[in-house]
């Protein structure tokens, strides 16, 4: 169910307020691997894009079973989930891949996936989150990872994977519809 007005801009007013009290330094960030503990913080992160962004294609937010079900899942296949936390113990972004299709023959190729809070935007938090997302992805056996990013709202996303070696394999228009209006994704893959 849609938020009502006032209850979207009370979640955007907060999530900025998560890790705006401190100072935010990216050398001081650990990058560690997702727990139980952090799904209701990757919840409220993820939450906050499905209802004011495009970058997502969920237009319902998700719930804490559903993030602690995928944290589970790619667990169980060895493929890394990490979160970034503040010196203060804030969970400021989190990073994953998922297996980019259900078939075998795709089995070391990945979708990945970053976000994070709104406060951390601009820190270079997203730079430090895909370096160790590839270096662990090369650890579990991946050797292709692929970017499926909006071509509206996301530009910053597809340079930062383009700082990393991600090359553009095509577009695919209009294969969403959201918030009254027609999106499309960028399609980026690098070789590990």
């Amino acid at each position: 169910m849609p938020l009502d007005s006032e209850s979207r801009w009370r979640l955007v007013r907060l999530l900025k307020s998560k890790g705006a009290q401190e100072e935010i330094s990216v050398e001081a960030i650990e990058l560690r691997a997702a727990t139980s503990d952090d799904v209701k913080h990757i919840t409220e992160i993820y939450n906050y894009y499905v209802i004011n962004s495009v970058v997502t294609f969920d237009i319902e937010k998700s719930t804490e079973e559903t993030w602690q079900d995928k944290l589970e899942y790619l667990n169980g296949l060895g493929l890394p989930f990490i979160v970034a936390q503040s010196a203060s113990g804030n969970v400021l972004g989190f990073a994953y891949v998922a297996p980019w299709r259900a078939k075998a023959a795709y089995r070391r190729t990945v979708e990945n996936t970053i976000y994070l809070r709104p406060a951390a935007i601009g820190k270079r938090l997203g730079t430090k989150l895909l370096a160790e997302l590839i270096d662990r992805s090369k650890a579990a056996g991946v050797k292709e990872i692929v970017a499926v990013i909006s071509d509206k709202g996301a530009d910053t996303s597809i340079a930062l994977h383009e700082a990393f070696g991600f090359k553009k394999q095509g577009h695919l228009a209009k294969v969403g519809f959201k918030f009254n209006r027609w999106l499309g994704t960028i399609l980026l893959q690098k070789s590990l």
